[in-house]
């Protein structure tokens, strides 16, 4: 049974910095891609970052520069650094993760956390 938590939302000012974290629990796995995905209020849920197995990083235009995808194997858990918030950086934040099991690979999601950034 897998099961990603994610952690670090909050309310914070424009300019400020929030880390979310996505800690992801089972056995027998490891982890392929990880991406954040965020969803504002009325929107679609739109994605933000991605890492792949290699460690390439991609990035949504709005948030380049000022996000910072990352991982840490030893803890199976997944990072957004979240600098210079705006206001249009709103929203509830999703880990997205693909996980290997042996060949076959699966994809989970976190249960989501708020992220409010106030001008």
């Amino acid at each position: 049974q897998v099961q990603l938590v994610e952690s670090g939302g909050g309310l914070v000012q424009a300019g400020g910095s929030l880390r979310l974290s996505c800690a992801i629990s089972g056995n027998g796995f490891s982890i392929n891609v990880m991406s954040w995905y965020r969803q504002a209020p009325g929107k679609q849920r739109d994605l933000v970052a991605t890492m792949t197995l290699g460690a390439r990083t991609n990035y949504a235009d709005s948030v380049k520069g000022r996000f910072t995808i990352s991982r840490d194997n030893a803890k199976n858990t997944v990072y957004l650094q979240m600098n210079s918030l705006k206001p249009e950086d709103t929203g509830v934040y999703y880990c997205n993760v693909a996980l290997n099991w042996g060949v076959r690979v699966s994809a989970y999601w976190g249960q989501g956390t708020q992220v409010t950034v106030s001008s």
